[in-house]
């Protein structure tokens, strides 16, 4: 039996706590409670309102379904998929490194591309994507793992070449996709409550959280820095990101997942058994915390729900 095999046979429902952290204003539960294991690695969570939670293992590309309490159910194989939202229809975006795309779940379950270049070149690698109010989809598309001789999105002469064509993209509800700001190594996303502000986490080099700011309708006028996470030596990279009702904003970064107030001070990091790549707020308070963590998933309570995903607003305003 090869090791990707091997590592499939070992998942299961396991369901453990660990005592962790003390965050009273923060969390609810102290204790970090794993749901399943066995995985390689796991990213891109996300809530579905249906009662149950969507999460990826990037290394075999299989995307997961996990009601709590059960065992997880394979959804369908994917090409490296990774960050997901839902458009304002409910359907399932999902950025697919490694074939250079984000697609489109349709809800009869048809899978179809919603974008795969930018003024005749294709991506490098999308990374992670998130839907504003106004049916906009933006996205990250990072370079760095991508060899000069396979870009295909040069960037500004003036940008380090190592970092070139990477980018935030934005992608209209009638699917017109625009660049936006360039980002040395652009991850996760988030967006203030108020959507006036676009949070972006960058993993390489300087491990900054950008803040750019927003117009009315969505364009991204001004950059400057919100955070640095590039403090302390324990694992962990800014990548996943959130933002609670009251504009708190949570990224992953050294030693778990940082908590910073709205205008950027660290309150404090929830840890976790193992180094936090994603999370996402969810149950139908949206108070529960579900983590990936590399090889498994795990979930917190929390005292502050998260900001509603705009589809949720509109399925219940149905």
């Amino acid at each position: 039996m090869g090791f990707v095999a091997w590592m499939r046979a070992q998942i299961r429902p396991y369901r453990k706590t660990f005592t962790m952290n003390d965050l009273p204003d923060i969390l609810e539960t102290t204790e970090a409670e794993r749901q399943a294991t066995g995985y390689i690695f796991t990213e891109g969570p996300l809530w579905h309102p249906e009662g149950f939670y969507y999460f990826n293992d990037i290394r075999p590309g299989t995307l997961y379904r996990l009601k709590l309490g059960e065992a997880p159910v394979m959804v369908r194989k994917t090409v490296g998929g990774n960050g997901m939202t839902f458009d304002l229809e409910g359907r399932l975006i999902h950025c697919e490194g490694e074939a250079k795309c984000v697609t489109r779940t349709e809800l009869d379950g048809t899978v179809n591309t919603l974008a795969d270049r930018f003024e005749g070149g294709g991506f490098n690698r999308p990374n992670d994507v998130i839907c504003h109010s106004n049916g906009d989809v933006y996205f990250t598309d990072p370079s760095l793992r991508i060899p000069f001789d396979k870009r295909e999105q040069p960037g500004p002469e003036s940008e380090n070449e190592i970092f070139g064509g990477a980018r935030v993209y934005r992608v209209s509800p009638d699917g017109v996709v625009a660049a936006g700001v360039s980002v040395e190594y652009p991850n996760g996303l988030a967006l203030s409550p108020d959507e006036r502000t676009l949070y972006i986490a960058n993993t390489r080099l300087t491990k900054y959280i950008h803040a750019i700011d927003l117009d009315a309708a969505g364009n991204m006028v001004r950059r400057r820095i919100f955070a640095d996470l590039s403090e302390g030596d324990e694992p962990g990279i800014p990548d996943g990101m959130k933002v609670d009702v009251k504009g708190r904003v949570y990224c992953t970064g050294p030693g778990g997942i940082w908590v910073m107030e709205p205008d950027g001070t660290h309150i404090g990091t929830i840890r976790l058994p193992e180094q936090a790549v994603n999370f996402t707020f969810g149950g139908d308070d949206l108070r529960t915390l579900f983590v990936t963590a590399v090889t498994s998933v795990y979930t917190l309570r929390m005292k502050t729900p998260g900001q509603p995903h705009p589809w949720y607003l509109v399925r219940n305003s149905a």
